[in-house]
């Protein structure tokens, strides 16, 4: 029984500096925010923050990895309500998703800047997340299984993936905080039509 105890205690001290990190990085920037101030406001010691993590940065990372990947995931719970078979039509889904939900939390959109593809390639997550059932049933699952299904010959599926999801961490940012190239209602359907041809190419 303690061992559990010390585990679910382990877990929590973990989780306390992730979501005091988030919340100081998002109010005061990653720059302004000392470990220091990380450690006190999730009431725990120094040394604690060093068994998690090497520097501020590294808790940065996890946090980008870990908002990215809960993003995609939302995204593919909520598509699994709809009947969209096409994958192009999935992908563009789940984008559309993402982008909204960027859209209304603009401090989730400058945190996770232009890394939103760290919640599918990134190391550290993918460590966190390794044999889960969300792993299993993650964006890369249904892009391969897809592409499968609706016999679509990439020729590497990935690079793809990779590309798609680049293209609209890196687009999107701009559209939304800056309105450009356009406002992201109008920018959208371009975005999509780009989609769609790197998958049907």
């Amino acid at each position: 029984m303690r061992k559990k105890n010390d585990k679910l205690n382990e877990e929590n001290k973990e989780t306390r500096l992730l979501n005091t990190a988030f919340k100081l990085f998002t109010e005061k920037g990653i720059k302004d925010t000392s470990i220091q101030e990380i450690v006190d406001n999730a009431d725990v010691g120094k040394g604690t923050f060093y068994l998690y993590f090497k520097d501020k940065y590294e808790i940065r990372d996890v946090l980008i990895a870990k908002k990215s990947h809960k993003l995609f995931n939302d995204a593919l719970s909520a598509l699994r309500e709809d009947n969209i078979s096409a994958l192009s039509e999935q992908v563009i889904f789940i984008v559309n998703y993402v982008i909204d939900e960027l859209k209304n939390n603009q401090l989730l959109l400058k945190f996770i800047s232009k890394n939103l593809s760290w919640g599918i390639y990134n190391k550290t997550v993918n460590k966190i997340y390794e044999n889960s059932e969300n792993e299993e049933n993650g964006i890369y699952q249904l892009f391969l299984k897809g592409i499968e299904e609706n016999n679509i010959k990439l020729k590497n599926p990935d690079v793809t993936l990779f590309m798609i999801i680049e293209l609209v961490s890196s687009t999107c940012f701009n559209s939304i905080l800056y309105n450009e190239p356009l406002p992201i209602d109008e920018y959208k359907p371009y975005l999509f039509e780009i989609i769609e041809k790197l998958i049907n190419s």
